[in-house]
């Protein structure tokens, strides 16, 4: 199956999720997790794509993310791919880890970014990890992480 064409994809924000192989829940350990939230923030810091809200849930991760390299494909291969090689040599982990793929969505205006922000934050809580998204240790609602600011483009317009 083709890859859809995106344009330029490191002109625009995306709503992107990742799901564990089967849905199984890898990440329920505090080591999975800070090792997938260590791989997410280490190519981030490399310039790789802007970190704007994440959640990492047991079985899969919702992020907004801004590539700034040629494709959004190419940002989820980091992520997804630098987690399985490290997972493999610092975890052990030699199965399948990810789901082929990732599901996105451009984010097109200010709206529709906080519908997706109030999202990520609310998972946690709709899936009754924690009473409130700023308990939630593996969120960017924790408060714990530096995020990337919101693009101009989505920020609300004032008149």
């Amino acid at each position: 199956m083709a890859i859809p064409y995106r344009g330029r994809t490191s002109q625009s924000t995306y709503f992107v999720t990742g799901n564990c192989y089967e849905k199984k829940s890898l990440f329920q350990t505090e080591m999975s997790a800070e090792l997938f939230i260590d791989v997410l923030f280490g190519y981030r810091d490399q310039g790789k794509y802007l970190v704007q809200e994440f959640v990492l849930m047991p079985d899969h991760f919702h992020a907004l993310l801004t590539p700034t390299g040629p494709t959004l494909e190419r940002a989820l291969g980091l992520i997804k791919g630098g987690f399985s090689f490290r997972a493999g040599k610092e975890l052990k982990w030699w199965f399948e880890i990810w789901q082929p793929s990732f599901a996105d969505r451009r984010v097109r205006d200010s709206a529709e970014y906080f519908r997706f922000k109030n999202y990520i934050y609310q998972n946690p809580v709709k899936r009754f990890l924690t009473k409130t998204p700023e308990e939630y240790r593996y969120s960017s609602a924790s408060g714990r992480f530096r995020l990337d600011p919101v693009p101009q483009w989505l920020k609300p317009q004032i008149f």
